[in-house]
């Protein structure tokens, strides 16, 4: 077994899906970069681990920035991935992220609310206050969990799912995500990461149409160790 596999992080998986704790360094999908995608990793873990002969399916519900950290979903039949589609599509899906920024946000729990343009070409969004030419709307809330001497811990839940949007929401109230040099912090985290986590989703599984609600715990770093005591 190579050491990908060894390294993936399963937080839950049956005959239908399988749900990673995915590390802030993996890219979920194959890009330009030809770096080795979660999605492979995934299918090479299934394959050894369950004797699969051939191909393994593997389907992919949704995405997390390559940064980013946390819950990542897959669908192990075709059946499950076109459920999970339409669940995502549908948005019966609750997703907690945890972000830590330096600056304390102007509010210690808010909904907040902006109009997205995408710029394609450097990979990037730009948050507005009222409509523009091509803008998507984006609505998230959020809550602040616990502060230190330096940094504050945020809980985000998402009512939209746009590009970057968390990032560039709370960066436009004055709350870049450190590590985030995309959306305003002053320096990169050592790991090459962002302090963004995916925390936890629930929704109606596909196929057993049982609630299920999983947690994924935080990068292991001391910063991180510090707030999940804080939040617990």
């Amino acid at each position: 077994m190579n050491t990908s596999i060894e390294n993936i992080d399963v937080l839950y998986e049956d005959n239908h899906i399988i749900v990673i704790n995915k590390k802030n360094s993996d890219i979920v999908q194959g890009d330009k970069t030809g770096d080795e995608s979660l999605l492979n990793k995934v299918k090479a873990y299934i394959k050894i681990n369950y004797n699969k002969p051939g191909d393994v399916f593997l389907g992919l519900a949704h995405r997390l920035d390559r940064p980013v950290s946390g819950v990542v979903v897959f669908a192990r039949t075709s059946k499950a991935l076109s459920r999970l589609n339409e669940i995502f599509k549908n948005r019966e899906v609750e997703k907690i992220y945890w972000a830590i920024v330096k600056n304390r946000p102007p509010k210690e729990e808010d909904k907040i609310e902006h109009h997205l343009v995408r710029n394609e070409q450097k990979n990037k969004s730009v948050a507005f206050d009222g409509p523009k030419a091509n803008s998507k709307n984006a609505i998230l809330s959020y809550k602040l969990l616990g502060a230190t001497k330096v940094y504050n811990l945020l809980e985000i839940t998402l009512e939209t799912g746009r590009h970057h949007q968390i990032r560039v929401q709370l960066a436009k109230i004055g709350c870049p995500i450190k590590g985030d040099l995309k959306y305003g912090f002053d320096r990169s985290n050592s790991d090459g990461g962002i302090s963004l986590h995916a925390r936890k989703i629930s929704f109606i599984h596909p196929v057993k149409k049982e609630k299920i609600e999983i947690v994924a715990p935080p990068p292991e770093d001391n910063l991180w160790k510090e707030f999940l005591k804080i939040a617990e």
